[in-house]
């Protein structure tokens, strides 16, 4: 009996599987409107058999793009603009979710494509705002230390952005605190050298991202999910740790998250990560097992045996794929396969099943 294809129950949500799409960037928006290649992008993977799909980091701000080319759900024409894709996702039996984010100094960059440079002000890059004065890296734009009216409006911000996401039909909303854009910047004492409340202490350096935190679940329907994105260490002495990040998730708990999506890193440039397979599940494992909150496993995740170990184990409640699901849209249905699981295949595709 495969426990990568048990079903999960999220809240009022029932879940076909514990495989999740994980928020990929596309780079393919114009003025924060999703389009037809997020169509075909999030609805081929729905119909491949996620359980979950996650549209990508979705600015809640203009200024919050990481590029020109982001999406965002900061005005109703994009929430507009989001329906039929979040209808077709659910159509196919997955579950749409969307990843709400803002990415403080990591903003305001060119397509990765284009070489991912600092956008120029003639080209329509912008100043990033951020905790404290400090660029990403060399050539980095500099950012804006934000006051106390920036602090007060980005909670407002990511409260109306759920508001739009519910709205164009989403069932899941995960905020966005990994990868060192903005809300992760507040939490790192690499990145947040304030010396006001917001700043300095753990418990200050945790208070506007669990404001953000409570202000969406607050807004978002008691019977649906909320999710969190954490990158569970800076892989940097003196930085964000998993410490630190076990006492950030009981109070996720305590605000009614309802699963962390463990990744890590992202923060700083020069930081050196053990990257290899299923490098990142002892986070999700040591989170699960440390504060009674559901995980979810993400990095370097590719084979069905893998993925059914990290579930069959307890290490994590579902896994996130991400490049193997750019590769192999189809990857859950032929996980299936080899894990000799009779899953069910779309009916317009059954006459190849084997």
């Amino acid at each position: 009996m495969s426990q990568l294809f048990t079903s999960l129950q999220m809240r009022s949500l029932t879940l076909r599987n514990r495989i999740f799409v994980a928020p990929m960037c596309q780079y393919s928006c114009h003025d924060g409107l999703p389009n037809n290649w997020h169509m075909v992008h999030l609805g081929s993977r729905a119909v491949g058999g996620a359980a979950m799909v996650i549209v990508e980091a979705t600015a809640v701000e203009p200024e919050g793009r990481i590029s020109l080319s982001d999406c965002g759900l900061w005005n109703d024409a994009q929430a507009e603009a989001f329906a039929p894709i979040v209808a077709f996702i659910a159509e196919q039996g997955a579950v749409p979710a969307v990843q709400l984010a803002h990415a403080g100094r990591k903003a305001s960059v060119l397509p990765p494509w284009q070489g991912g440079a600092a956008a120029k002000e003639e080209a329509g890059g912008w100043q990033p705002t951020a905790p404290s004065p400090l660029a990403f890296g060399p050539g980095s734009p500099q950012p804006r230390e934000m006051g106390s009216t920036d602090l007060e409006l980005i909670v407002v911000q990511f409260e109306a952005a759920a508001r739009r996401a519910l709205q164009a039909g989403f069932k899941v909303v995960e905020v966005h605190m990994a990868h060192g854009y903005l809300l992760h910047q507040f939490l790192s004492p690499l990145s947040n050298r304030r010396s006001d409340r917001y700043g300095g202490s753990l418990g200050n350096r945790m208070r506007l991202p669990l404001e953000v935190v409570r202000r969406v679940r607050a807004v978002w329907p008691e019977d649906l999910p909320v999710m969190v994105r954490l990158s569970a260490t800076d892989w940097v002495d003196g930085g964000w740790d998993l410490t630190q990040s076990l006492e950030l998730c009981r109070h996720f708990k305590a605000l009614g998250v309802d699963l962390v999506d463990c990744s890590t890193g992202g923060l700083v440039p020069d930081a050196v990560i053990p990257a290899a397979p299923g490098f990142q599940t002892p986070f999700a494992a040591a989170i699960r097992n440390d504060v009674g909150i559901a995980t979810g496993a993400v990095g370097l995740i590719t084979a069905a045996v893998q993925a059914e170990q990290i579930i069959a184990t307890g290490c994590a409640d579902v896994v996130l794929l991400a490049r193997e699901l750019l590769r192999d849209p189809y990857w859950p249905i032929h996980a299936a396969g080899e894990l000799k699981v009779d899953y069910p295949w779309p009916v317009q595709y059954e006459r190849a099943k084997p």
